[in-house]
């Protein structure tokens, strides 16, 4: 079982849109039983508070399900121990998560667009308005992050 947390900064825009497309791809592949994933915040601001209705949107124009109960939740310190990899959106997200767990022995903390094979953040739709172009980087990291995962089984 591969238990997998997709962090970002408020868990409404890019988080949610990486649990969703990355659950549509493990269903694709009919893997869903040997997967956990969730997604969470590094903030407190939205906490409790759906996903944001235009990444749910763009979702719903590929075609893939948002759980209309998915709200905001916020990353915790003892997550560490419950996730075997924790795939965050940008690099500010990496410093927060940092500041939560405080330490990452088991090298745990991945920015998504790593598996693409290109370094760089995922840009916030939320301030860029431009949710397709989020879509598009999350959902390539997403199939690299399968891909590589699938190779280690």
């Amino acid at each position: 079982m591969t238990r997998i947390m997709f962090v970002c900064h408020g868990n409404i825009c890019r988080s949610p849109m990486a649990e969703f497309i990355m659950k549509d791809l493990v269903r694709k592949e009919d893997l869903t039983s040997q997967f956990v994933i969730a997604s969470s915040a590094t903030s407190t601001e939205e906490i409790g508070n759906p996903v944001y209705p235009p990444a749910r949107a763009e979702l719903k124009r590929h075609g893939i399900f948002c759980d209309d109960n998915k709200r905001a939740i916020q990353l915790k310190k003892s997550d560490y121990d419950k996730y075997d990899l924790f795939v965050v959106m940008d690099s500010g997200n990496v410093r927060n998560i940092r500041r939560i767990f405080k330490i990452d022995p088991g090298n745990k903390i991945h920015k998504l667009l790593e598996y693409t094979g290109r370094d760089g953040d995922v840009a916030d739709p939320w301030y860029s308005r431009r949710f397709d172009v989020a879509f598009a980087d999350i959902y390539e990291g997403c199939e690299g992050l399968l891909e590589k995962l699938i190779g280690e089984m």
